[in-house]
């Protein structure tokens, strides 16, 4: 069952459904969802002379991501084709009997801005900072201005409680983060570590 802004208000309320800081309630929470504001902070994938990436090839995705800090009153140019990842201005704590997905705002969506390429989906018990995967795919650059409302998350309420969730008991990798965060796919079990 997806959370109607009744349902998420009173979650809130309740403290067991964090999303902070939540600036304008009248605002954010829309009927079905709350909306979430583009944070400072992005990661840029530099153009490198390299056949490919390898997952599990210690530390190479980041000797190709530089972090860039956006000032008070300026703007992230996302390029037609580039890929980078950003992060929102509000932590989030999902308790274990719900899931959050992330979704694009239409309005954004048809400047042909995308904000998640697969990672949409949050885990019960993630806590933590959202990495947003923007992407441009039209043809006109587009300014991004933190604190500008991004994406929103849906609420959906689980059959039961999670009894494995997302968390430090699992060593996940990214509970916690506090900005964009590259990939960490190399601490995969398949790739030698614990995951």
């Amino acid at each position: 069952m997806i959370l109607s802004d009744r349902d998420i208000l009173a979650r809130l309320a309740d403290g067991d459904l964090a999303i902070e800081p939540l600036e304008d309630v009248d605002l954010q929470v829309q009927p079905a969802s709350v909306d979430v504001r583009l944070g400072r902070r992005f990661l840029e994938f530099e153009r490198a002379n390299v056949p490919c990436i390898h997952p599990n090839r210690e530390a190479e995705v980041e000797d190709y991501v530089t972090e860039t800090v956006v000032d008070d009153g300026d703007e992230f140019i996302l390029h037609p084709g580039d890929f980078v990842l950003g992060t929102t201005k509000e932590r989030v704590e999902v308790p274990p009997d719900l899931v959050a997905q992330v979704e694009g705002r239409s309005s954004l969506g048809r400047l042909a801005v995308v904000v998640h390429a697969t990672a949409g989906f949050i885990d019960p018990g993630f806590e933590g900072r959202v990495t947003l995967e923007l992407s441009n795919l039209g043809k006109v650059p587009v300014a991004l201005t933190p604190e500008m409302r991004i994406s929103q998350l849906v609420f959906t309420e689980l059959s039961s409680r999670a009894d494995r969730p997302y968390g430090e008991e699992r060593g996940s990798k990214y509970q916690d983060q506090d900005g964009p965060q590259a990939s960490r796919i190399r601490g995969d079990r398949e790739f030698g570590g614990e995951q």
